[in-house]
């Protein structure tokens, strides 16, 4: 189990299991700590758990065991409306017969506010997320894009020390999703909001996140900073789910420090770094990003690994060339290369050596 750190943070789960019949566990012993200020976001495949520990920390689920902690006191038994969070779903969840300061003005009337300390608010609210001329529509007069910036707003307009967003760009389309991930990282960033964000979407993940815990399977698979999720994968499952990914089977052969020997299935050895193998004779599956591949001799550093590669597929993408590989009998091997004038334009069929740092090379699990 991967915990972050340590157990003193803004929320904290501890030890926390839930079932929804009394014997498979969905969400498997989460021990998980997220700072004040931090934006952590859940990622992971439908039914990995991550939706489930969203729910439990806003209290729309309870735990079947251990304890989530919000600044230090225990919440289990304290119902949704008196844990203080903002809450942010795809589906936006506004009143349709309020206008948008109406739909605002609800949870400060919840909290007792009066009305012109309710009046002040809302317009800081909707001043952030720039939709300050749009108090008095209703939510079917607006686009999904300016629903999406109102439910930000309401979930804002009370000031949480804590937002809980559940996938709330997947509606919008590919333009205004990306707008509005900077717009949410901004605000949160510049509000010292602690925020909690799940996603199945990689790039959204990678690109908003302070840390980024994997799930899957009910468990955390790694926990880190999308930098490190990205470079240096723990095991297979998040080197495969966390960007492209090549991956080569074979046996180790020889560990040597930092570098262990692995005999390919088609027979070539090559040098990696060993992550997930312990011993000689263990299978293992090599994971190398596209980019870090190379064919051009000349980019390449002298201490290279150098392999035969069949070319399968050439792509001109403009910024970059993808080619599509076969090498050590796998046919869907990727190298990205960024088009410049000194890199090569393969064909069908060329036969070329490729090569790439040991170091970028992973020997990690070999799932079956």
């Amino acid at each position: 189990m991967v915990a972050a750190n340590g157990g003193d943070g803004f929320v904290v789960f501890d030890g926390v299991q839930k079932s929804y019949d009394g014997e498979s566990l969905v969400v498997k012993d989460l021990n998980l700590s997220v700072a004040k200020g931090e934006f952590l976001t859940m990622l992971g495949p439908s039914g990995s758990g991550k939706t489930t520990c969203l729910m439990m920390l806003a209290g729309f689920e309870t735990a079947t065991s251990g304890e989530i902690l919000l600044d230090q006191r225990p919440i289990n038994s304290v119902p949704p409306h008196k844990r203080g969070i903002g809450m942010v779903f795809q589906n936006y969840a506004l009143f349709p017969h309020m206008t948008v300061g109406e739909n605002l003005s609800f949870p400060l009337e919840v909290r007792g506010l009066g009305k012109s300390k309710r009046e002040e608010k809302i317009k800081r609210a909707l001043d952030m997320v720039q939709m300050g001329a749009f108090a008095n529509r209703r939510p079917a007069q607006l686009s999904g894009g300016q629903q999406q910036r109102i439910a930000l707003a309401r979930a804002l307009v009370f000031e949480p020390e804590l937002v809980l967003m559940d996938e709330p760009l997947g509606a919008l389309d590919k333009q205004l999703r990306e707008h509005m991930q900077f717009e949410i990282t901004r605000l949160a960033h510049d509000l010292g909001i602690t925020t909690v964000y799940v996603t199945h979407d990689q790039t959204e993940a990678l690109t908003m996140s302070d840390n980024v815990a994997v799930f899957e399977d009910g468990r955390i698979q790694q926990l880190d900073p999308p930098d490190v999720l990205y470079e240096e994968p723990r095991n297979s499952f998040v080197a495969q789910f966390i960007g492209e990914n090549n991956t080569l089977d074979g046996v180790v052969k020889e560990i040597k420090g930092e570098t262990c020997v692995v005999q390919l299935d088609g027979g070539a050895l090559i040098d990696a770094k060993p992550i997930n193998v312990s011993q000689v004779g263990e299978r293992t599956r090599v994971s190398i990003r596209p980019e870090r591949v190379e064919a051009n001799k000349d980019r390449l550093d002298a201490d290279a690994h150098l392999i035969d590669a069949e070319v399968m597929e050439f792509i001109y993408m403009g910024d970059v060339f993808r080619t599509r590989l076969k090498v050590a009998g796998n046919e869907n091997f990727i190298m990205k290369t960024r088009n410049a004038p000194d890199q090569i334009r393969h064909r069908k069929g060329d036969r070329i050596q490729i090569g790439w740092l040991p170091k970028d090379c992973r020997a990690l699990d070999c799932p079956e």
